[in-house]
């Protein structure tokens, strides 16, 4: 899936973030405007996982909610 689908629908997604990754700052989710990279790299920073697994969290998140 293209990373500008998510980048244009940031706004309304950006709650399902927040639910998804509430160690998230709202701040933090603004400054990475849907960019899927960014948020696997916070995902990684903040719960400490590794990079593989951000990484297939946020494509079965964007699977769920970019259906």
């Amino acid at each position: 899936m293209n990373k500008d689908v998510v980048k244009g629908k940031w706004k309304q997604l950006k709650g399902e973030a927040q639910k998804q990754w509430g160690k998230l700052t709202d701040d933090e989710l603004d400054q990475i405007e849907g960019d899927a990279t960014k948020l696997a790299g916070l995902i990684q920073e903040r719960y400490g996982k590794s990079k593989e697994i951000a990484e297939k969290e946020v494509e079965e998140w964007r699977k769920k909610h970019l259906h």
